[in-house]
C-alpha cells in the first residue's frame, strides 16, 4: 500500500479485471439452479405434510351399541382418530372433537355433537386456515343418513354444512356408519375424497358391546400406521375391514365405498 500526492491511500496491487461476461453467466445460472431447488423443496414440503394447515372435525354420533345399551365404542374412536390425526400431522389446535356426553370426557374437552355446534366450529376453524377440510363421522346409521343425537343427518344436510364452510377447497369426509354409503352420491365433487363404511343397503360390524371400536374405526386406525397418504389408507381401509369380517364371518359384506374427485387427488396430504 502506498500514497497518492494528495495523501489518499492506494492499492499496489494491479486493477481487477473486467467482470467476464462467461463469469456473470455462470453466476447468474448457478443463482438460478438453487433457486429452482429450494422452491421444489418448498413445494414438496408443502405436500407431504399439507395437513398442518386443514380444518378437521371428528364427531360422535352416538353413544349406545347394535343392542340400544351403553356404549365407549365411538368416543374411543372418536378420541384415538383425533390423536392419530395429530400424530401424522394435523395441527391439534385445528381438530375439533365432538361427542353425545362431552361432560364424560374433559381430557379431551369435545363440544356436543349437534349439526349447528358442527357446522359453526367447522367454519371457524376453516375460516382461520388455509388448506383444507377433513369431516369424520362415527355412529350408527339407516337408510335415510346417520344418528346424531336425537337426530339423523340426512347426506343433503352435510353438503350444505361442508359446502358453506370449505367450498371449493380440498375435503375429506369419512363416514363410519351402516348405511353410510348414502352418502357418496350426494357428496361427491372434484374437490372431494368420500369414504364410508358400508354400500348403501349394507350394515357395518363391530358396535358390540365387546368391542373397542367398530370395525372400520379399527382398520382406519391400523391404516394410519400403515400408510402414508390418504389414497392408501383407504385402500388399506377397505381391504383390512374385509379381511375382519372373513376372520368373523359376516354376513353380507359391508364393502367399504370410496370416491376421489379428480381436483383433490393430487392435493391429499401425505405422511411420513
Amino acid at each position: 500500500m502506498s500514497t497518492s500526492f494528495s495523501g489518499r491511500p492506494i492499492s499496489s496491487l494491479p486493477p481487477p479485471s473486467p467482470d467476464n461476461p462467461w463469469r456473470r453467466y455462470g453466476r447468474w445460472v448457478i443463482f438460478t439452479v438453487i433457486t429452482m431447488a429450494a422452491l421444489l423443496i418448498a413445494t414438496a414440503y408443502v405436500y407431504a405434510d399439507g395437513s398442518s394447515d386443514w380444518a378437521a372435525v371428528v364427531v360422535a354420533g352416538d353413544w349406545h351399541d347394535h343392542d340400544g345399551r351403553p356404549s365407549e365404542i365411538f368416543d374411543n374412536a372418536r378420541r384415538d382418530i383425533a390423536a392419530n390425526l395429530a400424530r401424522v400431522g394435523f395441527n391439534p389446535s385445528d381438530i375439533a372433537q365432538f361427542s353425545v356426553r362431552p361432560s364424560r370426557y374433559p381430557a379431551t374437552h369435545p363440544f356436543y355433537s349437534e349439526a349447528r355446534n358442527i357446522a359453526g366450529v367447522l367454519a371457524r376453524l376453516a375460516n382461520r386456515t388455509r388448506a383444507g377440510c377433513l369431516l369424520y363421522f362415527t355412529s350408527h346409521g339407516g337408510p335415510s343418513g346417520m344418528v346424531l343425537g336425537q337426530t339423523v343427518l340426512s347426506p343433503a344436510s352435510l353438503d350444505a354444512m361442508i359446502s358453506y364452510a370449505c367450498g371449493e377447497r380440498p375435503t375429506i369426509v369419512v363416514v363410519s356408519a351402516c348405511y353410510s354409503g348414502v352418502f357418496v352420491r350426494p357428496l361427491a365433487a372434484p374437490n372431494r375424497m368420500i369414504l364410508t363404511a358400508a354400500r348403501p343397503d349394507r350394515s357395518s360390524f363391530g358396535c358390540s358391546g365387546m368391542d373397542k371400536y367398530p370395525y372400520f374405526d379399527a382398520c382406519f386406525l391400523s391404516g394410519l400406521n400403515e400408510t402414508n397418504d390418504f389414497r392408501a389408507l383407504a385402500l388399506d381401509t377397505r381391504r383390512c375391514v374385509a379381511r375382519m369380517e372373513r376372520q368373523t364371518r359376516m354376513w353380507p359384506p359391508s364393502q367399504p365405498q370410496l370416491s376421489i374427485g379428480s381436483r383433490i387427488a393430487s392435493r391429499l396430504p401425505a405422511w411420513r
